[in-house]
C-alpha cells in the first residue's frame, strides 16, 4: 500500500478520497438530520454522539500520530530532538501556563486547536493543488488557499462577534470576548466574494483542458458548508460537534493508517508497526480508540467529573496536583498539534513516502 496515489487528481484514490472527505461530511449532515428529528439539533451532544464523534474520532485521531512517529523507531531516531524534545518542552510550557490559571491554559489550548483545524484544511488543499495541471500557477494556488481560509476563518470571526454561544471549542469562556458583531457583518461580503470567485474559477477550469481536482473542490465546498452550518447557522453543541470533528478527524485517520501500512511494508526495521498493523484497519482503530478511552477516563475521573455513568467516579485533586496532571493529559493533543506542522511536509517525510 502506498500513502498517496502515484498520479491523477486524487490524493489516495477516487474511492478513498470520496469516502474520507465526502463521506465524513455526508455523515455530519446525516447526523444533523437525525438531530433535527430527535429535537436535539441545537442541544448538547448526547453520549452516543460524544462517544462516536469526540472519543472515537477526535481524540482517537490525535493518538494516531503514534503511527506516523512513535511506533516507528527508525523515524524517532531520524529526528530525536523533535520527537523527544517537543513533548518535554510542551509539558513544561503547559505547567507554566496553568500556573497563571486554568482559564489562561485553556484559552491558549483553544486557539492552538483553532489554528490546527484551519491549517489542516489548508494543508489538504495544498496537497491536491500539487496534483493539478496548473500546479505551477501561483494565482490558482493562492485562490485555493484564500478560499479555504475564508471558509474557516470568517465563521470564527462571526463566532467571536456573537459570544456567548451555546457551545464552545474547549471550555465555556475559552474564547476572548470583545470583538464587535459589526466586524463579521463588514467582512461578510469579502467572505462571499472570495468563495464566489473561487467557485467561478473552478467552473471556468472545468471547461478547459486543465480541470481542477474534484477532490479539492469537494474538500473546499464541504469545509465551507460544515463550518458555516455548525458555527453560524446553528447554535448547539450537537451541531457543532458533528460538523467540526468528523471532517477533521476521519481524513487524518485515513492518512495515518495508510502511512503506517506503507511504512510497515517498505521499512524493514519497522517491526513494531508491522506487528500492530498485522490485524489491518481494525487493529489500528482498536488501538487508537482504546488509548482515547483511557485518556478520557482519566480526564473525567480526575478533572471533569461529567460522565461518571460512563467512566466511574474518581477523586478530587488539589490545585497543585491538577497543575501537573492537566498539562500531562493535554500532552498528546499538544504534541499532535506541534508535530503535525512538521511531519507531513515534503521535507519532513522519509523520501520513499513523500507525495509528489
Amino acid at each position: 500500500m502506498k500513502v498517496f496515489a502515484d498520479e491523477g487528481p486524487w490524493l489516495f484514490g477516487r474511492r478513498t478520497d470520496l469516502a474520507a472527505f465526502g463521506g465524513s461530511a455526508l455523515l455530519a449532515f446525516a447526523l444533523l438530520g437525525v438531530g433535527a428529528g430527535l429535537g436535539i439539533l441545537e442541544a448538547d451532544a448526547p453520549d452516543w454522539v460524544w462517544l462516536g464523534a469526540v472519543l472515537a474520532v477526535d481524540v482517537a485521531h490525535v493518538w494516531s500520530t503514534l503511527f506516523r512517529v512513535y511506533l516507528d523507531g527508525t523515524e524517532v531516531r531520524r529526528r530525536p530532538l523533535l520527537y523527544v524534545g517537543a513533548p518535554a518542552a510542551l509539558y513544561g510550557l503547559g505547567v507554566l501556563l496553568y500556573a497563571f490559571g486554568s482559564a489562561v491554559f485553556w484559552t491558549v489550548v483553544a486557539y492552538l486547536a483553532v489554528f490546527h483545524f484551519v491549517r489542516q484544511q489548508v494543508g489538504w488543499v495544498r496537497l491536491y493543488h500539487r496534483r493539478e495541471r496548473t500546479s505551477g500557477r501561483r494565482e490558482d494556488r493562492w485562490l485555493d488557499e484564500l478560499a479555504t481560509y475564508a471558509a474557516t476563518v470568517w465563521p470564527l470571526v462571526w463566532w467571536h462577534g456573537h459570544l456567548p454561544r451555546s457551545f464552545h471549542w474547549m471550555l465555556d469562556g475559552d474564547f476572548v470576548v470583545g470583538l464587535s458583531a459589526d466586524v463579521a457583518a463588514w467582512t461578510f461580503p469579502a467572505y462571499v466574494g472570495v468563495l464566489a470567485l473561487w467557485l467561478l474559477r473552478q467552473l471556468v477550469r472545468w471547461r478547459s483542458d486543465a480541470p481542477p481536482s474534484p477532490g479539492k473542490v469537494l474538500l473546499v465546498l464541504t469545509t465551507a458548508a460544515c463550518w458555516y452550518v455548525g458555527i453560524v447557522a446553528l447554535d448547539g453543541d450537537f451541531a457543532f460537534t458533528v460538523t467540526n470533528v468528523l471532517i477533521h478527524g476521519v481524513p487524518y485517520l485515513v492518512l495515518t493508517y495508510r502511512y503506517g501500512r506503507a511504512r510497515a511494508e517498505h521499512e524493514p526495521r519497522a517491526r513494531t508497526l508491522r506487528r500492530v498493523l498485522g490485524g489491518g484497519v481494525l487493529a489500528f482503530l482498536a488501538l487508537v480508540v482504546l488509548l482515547a478511552a483511557l485518556e478520557e477516563t482519566l480526564w473525567d475521573r480526575y478533572v471533569w467529573h461529567d460522565r461518571e455513568h460512563l467512566f466511574g467516579s474518581g477523586g478530587s485533586l488539589e490545585s497543585f496536583a491538577l497543575a501537573l496532571l492537566v498539562p500531562a493529559l493535554a500532552l498528546p493533543q499538544l504534541t499532535h498539534y506541534l508535530l503535525d506542522g512538521f511531519v507531513w511536509r515534503r521535507g519532513g517525510m522519509p523520501p520513499a513516502h513523500r507525495q509528489t
